[in-house]
């Protein structure tokens, strides 16, 4: 149980991680540049998308949909939290600086972009058959064409 919980942790730890890289490159390089900003931004969400595609295609192959799913939505919300509410903090910014429509724009663009590498992870692992369900299929398959044909006797 606790091995379940550190990698939660660790996940949503990496997932806070890139996003306070992403703040400082933003204040330090780009301080004025809105464009450069942007660009950054969208980098960001591309990694956080990837690192999300690889955890649901690793954690897809061992274990059922209902288990690893929950684990990821655990994270991403931990995440999250930190990414809106602590992040802008440690490059010295408020939270709510932008208004509300900035702040719920950031909300939807990072659960737009978690559900989507957690998409394009499962999709690829359930293609290529390599999916929890899918193996558990070719196992019981594999079972019952190798039983033997029982003989009826009259």
């Amino acid at each position: 149980m606790f091995q379940r919980w550190r990698a939660v942790g660790v996940l949503a730890a990496a997932l806070f991680v890139v996003n306070v890289v992403a703040r400082l490159v933003i204040k330090f390089a780009y301080p004025d540049d809105d464009t450069a900003a942007g660009r950054v931004s969208l980098v960001m969400f591309l990694v956080i998308g990837l690192i999300l595609a690889a955890t649901a295609f690793r954690w897809g192959a061992d274990r059922p949909a209902g288990h690893w799913a929950g684990d990821l939505a655990v994270a991403v919300v931990a995440a999250l939290a930190l990414t809106v509410f602590v992040g802008p903090l440690l490059v010295g910014e408020n939270p709510f600086e932008g208004g509300a429509g900035l702040f719920f724009a950031q909300i939807w663009l990072y659960l737009a972009s978690t559900a989507a590498g957690v998409l394009v992870g499962y999709l690829t692992l359930t293609a290529l058959g390599r999916d929890y369900r899918s193996r558990q299929l070719k196992r019981y398959a594999e079972l019952k064409a190798t039983k033997p044909r029982k003989v009826v006797r009259r």
